[in-house]
């Protein structure tokens, strides 16, 4: 691990101060560090595009908060580069690392002592009359949803070749286990042990009562075809990209080749995060 990136959330200022103290501390251990070039300018040094630190390093150190990891995770799974996440944001599902633990766990990993965990990813594509407009990969969640003033939307839904049901709802969440405790779990979907293998698909307000959110297995193929006429249909990946979806399209989503790797604390209990973050037992 002798060539560390730096990715930092934008317009934060506890990056600059935490890494005036870390860089020289990595640098006397005899360590290269690559940093993003936003947080670099903040420092007056040099730095490094997204993409280089992708393409140069053994690790990648995330400083902010669960959308900085979710947008690193999609530069760096293909190249397999393992990420530690210091959360300087709000929940910090995937961000475990807290500001007062960065030594330790700083540390830790520069000395090759940590844990990986690989975390599921999907692919999803757009076809449309017959070729393919988009193709994305995503850590969290696929979605499909409508616009604030636009009716119902029909999604007729496939998997692995078989009709299950067309739903109609405000949209659609196809969920990996680290997506199920986000935007799906505020939709009513169930909570999925990270690790799983699984996908879930949850119907956002559905118009059909019974219809429930699906756990199914990581190795289908789920195709929804959207079956409304409306030009406020979008599709958002990991909740921050976005593209605009049209009557007809094809929507295909199976697992990824890549997975994400976090690294995780060695004394890590998965469920009292459950609890902290989502105030269990609290009355």
């Amino acid at each position: 691990m002798k060539k560390i990136g730096i990715i930092c959330k934008p317009g934060r200022p506890e990056p600059p101060d935490i890494l005036r103290d870390l860089l020289p501390w990595l640098r006397q251990l005899g360590h290269e560090t690559f940093v993003d070039s936003e947080t670099a300018a903040v420092l007056n040094m040099k730095g490094f595009s997204r993409h280089e630190i992708a393409s140069s390093v053994d690790v990648v150190f995330v400083l902010g908060g669960d959308g900085t990891m979710l947008s690193v995770s999609r530069l760096v799974a293909q190249e397999g580069i393992p990420i530690l996440g210091i959360n300087l944001g709000g929940m910090g599902f995937i961000t475990e690392i807290n500001k007062n633990e960065i030594r330790e766990a700083v540390g830790r990993v520069v000395s090759n002592r940590f844990s990986v965990e690989e975390r599921l990813m999907l692919t999803a594509a757009v076809r449309r009359g017959g070729g393919k407009v988009s193709a994305y990969t995503v850590l969290n969640d696929v979605v499909i949803n409508k616009g604030a003033l636009a009716r119902i939307i029909d999604m007729e839904t496939f998997i692995n070749g078989t009709y299950v049901t067309t739903f109609k709802a405000d949209g659609l969440i196809i969920s990996t286990p680290t997506g199920s405790t986000a935007y799906s779990l505020a939709a009513g979907g169930p909570i999925i042990y990270p690790t799983l293998d699984s996908i879930v698909l949850t119907p956002i307000c559905s118009h059909t009562l019974t219809n429930r959110p699906l756990v199914l297995p990581h190795d289908v193929e789920i195709k929804v075809s959207l079956k409304t006429l409306s030009e406020d249909v979008y599709l958002t990946l990991d909740g921050q990209v976005g593209f605009s979806l049209r009557m007809d399209d094809v929507l295909e989503i199976s697992r990824s080749d890549f997975k994400t790797r976090l690294i995780v604390p060695e004394e890590r209990d998965y469920f009292k995060i459950l609890r902290t973050k989502l105030k269990w037992g609290e009355r």
